[in-house]
Protein backbone atom coordinates (compact mmCIF):
# COMPACT_ATOMS: atom_id res chain seq x y z
CA UNK A 1 0.00 0.00 0.00
CA UNK A 2 1.14 3.70 -0.85
CA UNK A 3 2.46 5.53 2.02
CA UNK A 4 -0.24 8.14 1.28
CA UNK A 5 -2.97 5.51 1.76
CA UNK A 6 -1.72 4.67 4.94
CA UNK A 7 -1.48 8.11 6.32
CA UNK A 8 -4.82 8.86 5.32
CA UNK A 9 -5.81 5.40 6.79
CA UNK A 10 -4.50 6.51 10.09
CA UNK A 11 -6.61 9.50 10.12
CA UNK A 12 -9.84 7.73 9.52
CA UNK A 13 -9.21 4.50 11.56
CA UNK A 14 -10.52 6.38 15.24
CA UNK A 15 -14.08 6.76 13.98
CA UNK A 16 -14.49 5.12 10.60
CA UNK A 17 -16.76 2.16 11.13
CA UNK A 18 -14.42 -0.78 9.22
CA UNK A 19 -12.16 0.21 10.75
CA UNK A 20 -13.88 0.37 14.26
CA UNK A 21 -14.81 -3.10 13.28
CA UNK A 22 -12.38 -4.67 12.23
CA UNK A 23 -10.65 -3.83 15.95
CA UNK A 24 -13.38 -5.20 17.62
CA UNK A 25 -13.40 -8.30 15.66
CA UNK A 26 -9.80 -9.15 17.04
CA UNK A 27 -10.62 -7.92 20.33
CA UNK A 28 -13.13 -10.16 20.39
CA UNK A 29 -10.85 -13.20 18.74
CA UNK A 30 -8.06 -13.41 21.17
CA UNK A 31 -9.39 -11.86 24.74
CA UNK A 32 -9.74 -15.17 26.14
CA UNK A 33 -6.68 -16.62 24.94
CA UNK A 34 -3.45 -16.37 27.16
CA UNK A 35 -0.89 -13.33 26.42
CA UNK A 36 2.00 -13.70 25.65
CA UNK A 37 4.42 -12.54 22.15
CA UNK A 38 2.37 -11.18 19.58
CA UNK A 39 3.29 -10.10 15.97
CA UNK A 40 1.26 -8.25 13.64
CA UNK A 41 3.00 -8.17 10.46
CA UNK A 42 2.26 -5.95 8.01
CA UNK A 43 0.68 -3.45 11.11
CA UNK A 44 0.25 0.15 9.17
CA UNK A 45 -0.37 2.92 11.57
CA UNK A 46 -0.76 0.24 14.50
CA UNK A 47 -4.90 0.05 15.33
CA UNK A 48 -4.73 -3.80 15.49
CA UNK A 49 -1.09 -4.01 17.54
CA UNK A 50 -2.44 -1.13 20.11
CA UNK A 51 -6.22 -3.79 20.63
CA UNK A 52 -3.42 -6.23 21.53
CA UNK A 53 -1.21 -4.11 23.68
CA UNK A 54 -4.34 -3.47 25.75
CA UNK A 55 -5.40 -6.94 26.53
CA UNK A 56 -1.63 -7.32 27.67
CA UNK A 57 0.68 -8.95 24.67
CA UNK A 58 4.33 -7.98 24.61
CA UNK A 59 3.96 -6.82 20.80
CA UNK A 60 5.97 -6.29 18.00
CA UNK A 61 4.68 -4.62 14.10
CA UNK A 62 6.68 -5.47 11.50
CA UNK A 63 5.99 -2.86 8.79
CA UNK A 64 7.42 -2.13 5.56
CA UNK A 65 5.92 1.08 5.04
CA UNK A 66 8.41 4.04 7.07
CA UNK A 67 4.96 5.87 7.35
CA UNK A 68 2.91 3.03 8.61
CA UNK A 69 5.90 2.37 10.99
CA UNK A 70 6.33 5.67 12.33
CA UNK A 71 2.93 6.40 13.02
CA UNK A 72 2.81 3.33 14.75
CA UNK A 73 5.86 4.07 16.87
CA UNK A 74 4.30 7.58 17.44
CA UNK A 75 1.54 5.50 19.58
CA UNK A 76 4.17 3.99 21.73
CA UNK A 77 4.09 0.57 19.82
CA UNK A 78 7.41 -1.73 18.79
CA UNK A 79 8.27 -1.40 15.37
CA UNK A 80 10.88 -3.27 13.49
CA UNK A 81 10.80 -2.36 9.55
CA UNK A 82 11.14 -5.49 7.76
CA UNK A 83 9.50 -7.20 4.96
CA UNK A 84 6.31 -9.93 5.47
CA UNK A 85 8.51 -12.38 3.38
CA UNK A 86 11.51 -11.98 5.60
CA UNK A 87 10.69 -11.48 9.30
CA UNK A 88 13.57 -10.44 11.84
CA UNK A 89 12.68 -13.02 14.46
CA UNK A 90 13.82 -16.50 16.04
CA UNK A 91 12.66 -19.82 15.28
CA UNK A 92 9.87 -20.43 17.71
CA UNK A 93 9.38 -17.31 19.17
CA UNK A 94 5.91 -15.82 19.08
CA UNK A 95 2.47 -16.82 20.62
CA UNK A 96 0.48 -15.11 18.35
CA UNK A 97 0.98 -13.60 14.99
CA UNK A 98 -1.95 -11.32 13.43
CA UNK A 99 -1.94 -10.34 9.94
CA UNK A 100 -5.04 -8.44 8.41
CA UNK A 101 -5.33 -7.45 4.98
CA UNK A 102 -1.67 -7.53 3.88
CA UNK A 103 -1.52 -11.49 2.54
CA UNK A 104 -3.54 -9.59 -1.09
CA UNK A 105 -0.49 -6.85 -1.50
CA UNK A 106 1.70 -9.50 -1.38
CA UNK A 107 3.01 -11.70 -4.78
CA UNK A 108 4.29 -14.22 -2.74
CA UNK A 109 1.68 -15.03 0.09
CA UNK A 110 2.92 -18.27 0.52
CA UNK A 111 6.39 -16.87 1.55
CA UNK A 112 4.63 -14.59 4.30
CA UNK A 113 2.67 -17.66 5.55
CA UNK A 114 5.56 -19.43 6.09
CA UNK A 115 6.87 -17.32 8.06
CA UNK A 116 3.78 -16.55 10.34
CA UNK A 117 4.46 -20.18 10.48
CA UNK A 118 8.17 -20.29 11.12
CA UNK A 119 8.43 -17.78 14.30
CA UNK A 120 5.26 -19.51 15.93
CA UNK A 121 5.96 -21.43 18.72
CA UNK A 122 4.24 -25.34 18.67
CA UNK A 123 0.58 -24.73 19.86
CA UNK A 124 0.72 -20.79 18.74
CA UNK A 125 -1.96 -19.04 16.84
CA UNK A 126 -2.17 -17.04 13.43
CA UNK A 127 -5.40 -14.37 13.03
CA UNK A 128 -5.12 -13.58 9.28
CA UNK A 129 -7.96 -11.57 7.48
CA UNK A 130 -8.02 -11.20 4.13
CA UNK A 131 -10.52 -9.69 1.28
CA UNK A 132 -12.94 -12.34 0.14
CA UNK A 133 -14.10 -12.78 -3.09
CA UNK A 134 -12.39 -12.13 -6.78
CA UNK A 135 -15.88 -11.21 -8.46
CA UNK A 136 -15.53 -8.18 -5.81
CA UNK A 137 -12.19 -7.21 -8.02
CA UNK A 138 -12.86 -3.46 -8.80
CA UNK A 139 -10.74 -0.44 -8.94
CA UNK A 140 -10.71 -0.14 -5.14
CA UNK A 141 -8.34 -3.27 -5.59
CA UNK A 142 -6.22 -1.61 -7.75
CA UNK A 143 -5.64 1.95 -5.70
CA UNK A 144 -4.75 -0.11 -2.72
CA UNK A 145 -2.08 -2.18 -4.66
CA UNK A 146 -3.86 -5.44 -4.20
CA UNK A 147 -2.91 -8.43 -6.12
CA UNK A 148 -6.03 -10.79 -5.09
CA UNK A 149 -9.06 -11.64 -3.25
CA UNK A 150 -9.38 -14.66 -1.60
CA UNK A 151 -11.83 -17.76 -1.82
CA UNK A 152 -11.78 -19.87 1.17
CA UNK A 153 -10.18 -22.76 -0.43
CA UNK A 154 -7.50 -20.29 -1.66
CA UNK A 155 -7.01 -19.23 2.00
CA UNK A 156 -7.03 -22.21 3.61
CA UNK A 157 -4.79 -23.80 1.26
CA UNK A 158 -1.83 -21.34 1.57
CA UNK A 159 -1.90 -21.31 5.33
CA UNK A 160 -1.80 -25.26 5.20
CA UNK A 161 0.58 -25.74 2.88
CA UNK A 162 2.83 -23.44 5.78
CA UNK A 163 2.34 -25.99 8.12
CA UNK A 164 -0.51 -24.49 10.06
CA UNK A 165 -4.29 -26.27 10.80
CA UNK A 166 -6.90 -23.77 10.03
CA UNK A 167 -9.45 -23.80 13.28
CA UNK A 168 -11.55 -21.51 12.17
CA UNK A 169 -12.52 -19.47 9.03
CA UNK A 170 -15.68 -17.42 8.44
CA UNK A 171 -16.96 -15.10 6.06
CA UNK A 172 -17.21 -10.74 7.53
CA UNK A 173 -19.17 -7.91 6.45
CA UNK A 174 -21.89 -9.94 4.84
CA UNK A 175 -24.71 -7.90 5.13
CA UNK A 176 -23.21 -5.16 3.37
CA UNK A 177 -21.75 -7.65 0.18
CA UNK A 178 -24.70 -6.64 -1.78
CA UNK A 179 -24.18 -3.05 -1.68
CA UNK A 180 -20.33 -3.20 -1.90
CA UNK A 181 -20.89 -5.65 -5.21
CA UNK A 182 -23.09 -3.14 -6.52
CA UNK A 183 -21.10 0.01 -6.12
CA UNK A 184 -18.16 -1.89 -7.61
CA UNK A 185 -20.11 -2.24 -10.48
CA UNK A 186 -20.84 0.96 -11.18
CA UNK A 187 -16.96 2.99 -10.57
CA UNK A 188 -14.41 1.16 -12.99
CA UNK A 189 -11.32 4.05 -12.27
CA UNK A 190 -8.80 2.96 -9.87
CA UNK A 191 -9.54 5.06 -6.08
CA UNK A 192 -9.89 3.84 -3.40
CA UNK A 193 -12.80 3.71 -1.33
CA UNK A 194 -11.81 4.41 2.34
CA UNK A 195 -13.39 8.06 2.89
CA UNK A 196 -14.32 10.04 5.55
CA UNK A 197 -18.17 9.12 6.23
CA UNK A 198 -21.10 11.01 7.23
CA UNK A 199 -21.51 10.23 11.55
CA UNK A 200 -24.93 8.80 10.84
CA UNK A 201 -24.31 6.75 7.86
CA UNK A 202 -21.16 5.98 9.73
CA UNK A 203 -23.44 4.39 12.81
CA UNK A 204 -25.71 2.92 10.15
CA UNK A 205 -23.20 1.01 8.54
CA UNK A 206 -21.20 0.04 11.75
CA UNK A 207 -24.48 -0.94 12.87
CA UNK A 208 -24.72 -3.89 10.22
CA UNK A 209 -21.68 -5.25 10.54
CA UNK A 210 -22.60 -5.32 14.74
CA UNK A 211 -25.36 -7.11 13.75
CA UNK A 212 -23.70 -10.24 12.21
CA UNK A 213 -22.24 -10.73 15.82
CA UNK A 214 -25.68 -12.70 16.65
CA UNK A 215 -26.77 -13.52 13.23
CA UNK A 216 -25.53 -17.65 11.60
CA UNK A 217 -23.82 -15.31 8.55
CA UNK A 218 -20.59 -17.10 8.83
CA UNK A 219 -20.33 -19.65 6.06
CA UNK A 220 -22.49 -16.85 3.36
CA UNK A 221 -20.55 -14.86 1.00
CA UNK A 222 -18.93 -11.84 2.66
CA UNK A 223 -16.26 -9.18 2.01
CA UNK A 224 -13.49 -10.17 3.86
CA UNK A 225 -12.12 -13.63 5.36
CA UNK A 226 -10.97 -14.69 8.46
CA UNK A 227 -8.95 -17.12 9.76
CA UNK A 228 -7.53 -18.74 13.09
CA UNK A 229 -5.21 -21.70 12.90
CA UNK A 230 -2.47 -22.77 15.07
CA UNK A 231 0.95 -24.60 14.46
CA UNK A 232 1.10 -28.29 15.60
Amino acid sequence: MEDAEIAKSAGLERRHWWYAERRALVRRTVRDWPVGRAVDIGSGSGGNAGVLAGLGWSVTCVEYSPTGAAIAASRGLRVVRADGTRLPLADGSTDLVISTDVFEHIDDDAAVASEAARVLRSGGRALIAVPAGPDLWSGHDEALGHVRRYERETLAAVLEEAGLVVDELWSWNVLLRPVVKLRRRRKVESESEMEAVNPVLNAGLRAAVVLERVLPLRRLPGVSLVAVAHKP
